[in-house]
C-alpha cells in the first residue's frame, strides 16, 4: 500500500489526520486489515481514494476505542464495501466506506438508511458535511474533512442501538 502526502483538515483536530507517511504506515501496521476480501477492495481503489478511505477507516477504529461499551469492531464486506460492525457489543449500526458511485475523486461514509442517523447529522451539522439522502456523507479528495464533526457522527452510529449518544465538539 502506498499512502502519499498529507490530508489537511480543518478545525481543532488538524493534526489528527495530518499524518506523515511514516506515521500512517505505523498506524496501518497497528491496525492491519485481516479480512482478505476487505484488503482486496482497498487494494482496488485508485491511490488518492485509497489513502482517504484508509484514514476514514482509522478514524472509525480510533473513535470506537474512545467509547466505553462499543467493544472490538468487526471489519467485513457488505454489498462489496468495507463495513464496520459492533458485533461484540451490538451497540451500533453498521458503517460502510467506499467510493461514491464510480467516481475516482469522491468517496462516502454510508449509514443504514432506515435509521435516523443522517437526519440527526444534518440537523446538528447542516453546513459542515455534505449528505446524500438518508444514507451517506459524501467527500471529495480535495475536501477538508471536518474531523470532530465526523467523529461525532461515527460515535452516534457506533452507539445507535445502545441509546447512548456520545457528544463531542
Amino acid at each position: 500500500m502506498n499512502i502519499k502526502g498529507k490530508i489537511h483538515l480543518i478545525g481543532p483536530a488538524v493534526n489528527y489526520l495530518e499524518l506523515s507517511d511514516q506515521t500512517m504506515r505505523r498506524k496501518v501496521v497497528e491496525n492491519t486489515i485481516s479480512n482478505p476480501g476487505v484488503a482486496a477492495v482497498f487494494d482496488g481503489y485508485p491511490p488518492a481514494l485509497r489513502g482517504r478511505l484508509m484514514k476514514l477507516r482509522q478514524l472509525i477504529f480510533d473513535t470506537a476505542e474512545e467509547i466505553d461499551g462499543v467493544g472490538k469492531l468487526e471489519e467485513v464486506l457488505r454489498w462489496g464495501e468495507p463495513s464496520y460492525i459492533t458485533s461484540e457489543s451490538k451497540s451500533g449500526s453498521t458503517i460502510r466506506i467506499h467510493r461514491w458511485k464510480s467516481s475516482n475523486t469522491q468517496y462516502a461514509m454510508y449509514f443504514h438508511c432506515q435509521t435516523t442517523l443522517v437526519d440527526t447529522f444534518r440537523t446538528v451539522f447542516p453546513t459542515e458535511l455534505r449528505y446524500e439522502g438518508n444514507r451517506a456523507i459524501i467527500f471529495d479528495v480535495g475536501d477538508d474533512v471536518p474531523v470532530e464533526a465526523l467523529k461525532t457522527c461515527i460515535a452516534w452510529a457506533l452507539t445507535y442501538h445502545s441509546g447512548k449518544r456520545t457528544g463531542r465538539g
